[in-house]
C-alpha cells in the first residue's frame, strides 16, 4: 500500500502542488520590489483570522482570507502614508495580529494552541476537503493575478515612477499585488505554515535567479523548485514523521545552496570565455614599470 491509497495524503499532496506553483508566483514580484518580508508580516496578521475562524466557528482558512487582506491593505497604505512612522505601525500590525490569533483561539470554545500550532507549521493529517476546495479556488485567483497581469505587475515591480509615466495603475497594481500575496499566504498555511510561508515565496525565486536572469526563465524555474520541494517535503513527512513546513523550507534552502555551487563556477567560465572572445583592450594593460629615479633634497 502506498502513501496515495490515503484520502488525507491525497489533499495534502494536491494542497502541496498549488502551494508550490503559487507561492513563488507571487514571490517574484516581492522580490523584485524589495518586499522579500511581506509574507512573514501577512503570515502574522493572517494569525487573527484563524482565531476569530475558531471563536465563530466558521472556516480558518476563509477568515484568515479576509483579514490578511484586509492586514496587506492596511500595509501597503501605511507604506504610502506611513513616513517616518511606518515602521513602527507596521510592527504594532504585525505582533498584535500573532497577539489576537493567540488570544481568539484560547476564548473560543475547545480552542487550545494545539490547534493553532497546525497553521503556524503545517500539518498534512489536518487537511480537509473543504480546506482543498477553499485552496484550490485561492490558488485559481492568484494565478489569474500573476499570469494575467505579469507585464504590468513586472513594470511596477521594476520601476514605480517610469510605470507611472506610461500610464499604468500604479497603486491600484500594488494593492493588487498586495491581496494576492496575502490570498497566497492563507493557501500555503495547511501545508507549509503561517511563520515559514515567506520562505517558499523568496526562496525558490532566489535560487532560481541563480540560473537565469531572464523573468520568465526565473519564473519558470521557480516555480519548479517550489512543486519539487513541496512535492519532496510532503512525501517525506509521511515516511519519516516530520514537520512539512520545516521540511519544505530546508529542501529549498538546500536547493539553493545546490544552484548556487554549480552557479557560480559555471558564471565565472563563462566571463572568463567571453573575455577571451573579446581580447583585453590595450588600455587596459598593465605598461612595465620603472625604476624610480631617486630625489635627493627632499
Amino acid at each position: 500500500m502506498t502513501f496515495l491509497d490515503y484520502a488525507f495524503m491525497q489533499r495534502a499532496l494536491l494542497a502541496a502542488v498549488l502551494v508550490g506553483i503559487t507561492a513563488p508566483a507571487v514571490g517574484i514580484y516581492l522580490v523584485q520590489r524589495r518586499q522579500a518580508l511581506m509574507g512573514d508580516g501577512i503570515g502574522h496578521v493572517a494569525m487573527t483570522g484563524v482565531g476569530l475562524g475558531f471563536l465563530l466557528s466558521w472556516s480558518p482558512v476563509w477568515m484568515a482570507t479576509a483579514v490578511s487582506v484586509l492586514g496587506a491593505v492596511l500595509m501597503e497604505l501605511i507604506r504610502w502614508y506611513g513616513k517616518t512612522r511606518g515602521d513602527i505601525a507596521l510592527a504594532m500590525l504585525f505582533y498584535g495580529g500573532m497577539a489576537g490569533g493567540v488570544m481568539l483561539i484560547n476564548l473560543a470554545p475547545g480552542g487550545s494552541n494545539t490547534n493553532l500550532m497546525s497553521y503556524l507549521f503545517g500539518s498534512l493529517t489536518t487537511v480537509s476537503q473543504e480546506d482543498v476546495t477553499a485552496i484550490c479556488v485561492l490558488a485559481a485567483f492568484v494565478l489569474l493575478v500573476t499570469l494575467g497581469l505579469r507585464r504590468q505587475l513586472f513594470a511596477v515591480s521594476q520601476d514605480e515612477e517610469f510605470a507611472r509615466v506610461t500610464g499604468l495603475p500604479v497603486r491600484a497594481l500594488n494593492l493588487l499585488t498586495a491581496v494576492t500575496a496575502a490570498v497566497t499566504v492563507t493557501v500555503a498555511m495547511r501545508i507549509v505554515g503561517l511563520l515559514l510561508v515567506s520562505a517558499l515565496m523568496v526562496v525558490p525565486v532566489a535560487a532560481a535567479q541563480q540560473l537565469s536572469r531572464s523573468f520568465a526563465a526565473t519564473f519558470a524555474i521557480a516555480v519548479a523548485i517550489g512543486v519539487s520541494v513541496t512535492i519532496g517535503g510532503t512525501v517525506t513527512t509521511y515516511y519519516r514523521n516530520v514537520p512539512p513546513g520545516a521540511t519544505i523550507v530546508l529542501l529549498a534552502i538546500g536547493a539553493f545552496i545546490v544552484l548556487t555551487a554549480l552557479a557560480t563556477p559555471l558564471a565565472r567560465r563563462r566571463a572568463r570565455a567571453a573575455a577571451q572572445e573579446i581580447g583585453d583592450p590595450a588600455e587596459c594593460t598593465i605598461p612595465a614599470t620603472r625604476s624610480p629615479e631617486r630625489k635627493v633634497g627632499v
